[in-house]
């Protein structure tokens, strides 16, 4: 069982450093077993990181949203009253309360519940972060920027930020919709969710990522500053945000070309 501290240097022997702003993904499955579970991984990443780092993780909802993949599969096959019934259930995002969606990991749920941290208000695609930059990341989160310029992801791009994919394949990194959102077919679609206030309907960018596997595979053949190392049981990946967004816009660039 790994200890805090052992991970705290193997972090830093992957690249992780004091001051960085450093969003994570990970799969504690890959990982292996650590003394105090998600606590001590976010322990080990804040020691790492020191007190002038801070940590991000994304903590979105889907569950509060009826356009969702999760809420068409929840619903596929029931009566209409059923679906009333399941529609009145749906919880109401709050971002102090409401915990990240379990598709998202429980490293995600260690984050937004350690003390001090702040979360993006977001009712989708909210994020959280502990230290110094908290407040300049997650303070503004636009209902039409789910994952755009204008939301903390845009923000972790702008701070020149580092992923951690911790046993996570870059089939799931979640930067890459930045680069989607740069092309020029990008496409709107509506979107429902449910708040405080009630269901709030608003127009924004159409979300996918079947793409990402294929693009992760391009990006890193190409990139010159992801660092890898195998900590615990897991393949890790330390991945500059900018150079990753950057190859792939250039990549999903150069694919729209070919098809005019």
């Amino acid at each position: 069982m790994l200890s805090a501290a052992v991970l705290a240097d193997r972090f830093a022997r992957l690249g992780v450093r004091p001051g960085m702003v450093l969003h994570v993904q990970a799969s504690l499955r890959a990982l292996g077993p650590v003394e105090g579970g998600p606590g001590g991984v976010v322990d080990a990443l804040r020691e790492a990181l020191g007190a002038e780092g801070t940590l991000v993780a994304y903590t979105a909802t889907p569950e509060n949203s009826s356009t969702s993949r999760i809420y068409q599969a929840a619903v596929a096959g029931l009566s209409p009253a059923e679906v009333d019934a399941y529609r009145a259930r749906m919880p109401r995002f709050d971002p102090a309360g409401t915990p990240a969606s379990p598709t998202m990991g429980a490293l995600s749920e260690a984050v937004r519940t350690h003390p001090g941290a702040l979360r993006s208000g977001h009712p989708q695609t909210s994020w959280a972060a502990v230290g110094p930059r908290a407040a300049e990341i997650t303070g503004r989160h636009p209902l039409t920027s789910h994952l755009g310029p204008e939301s903390p992801l845009g923000r972790l791009y702008d701070l020149d930020a580092r992923v951690l994919m911790l046993g996570v394949p870059m089939a799931r990194f979640t930067a890459f919709h930045l680069a989607d959102l740069r092309q020029p077919d990008v496409r709107l679609r509506e979107y429902r969710c449910v708040t405080p206030g009630g269901w709030t309907g608003f127009q924004a960018p159409d979300l996918d990522d079947v793409h990402f596997a294929d693009l992760g595979t391009r990006v890193l053949a190409a990139a010159t500053g992801v660092t890898t190392a195998r900590i615990g049981t897991a393949d890790c990946r330390l991945v500059p945000v900018r150079e990753a967004v950057d190859l792939a816009d250039r990549f999903l660039r150069t694919r729209v070309l070919a098809r005019t």
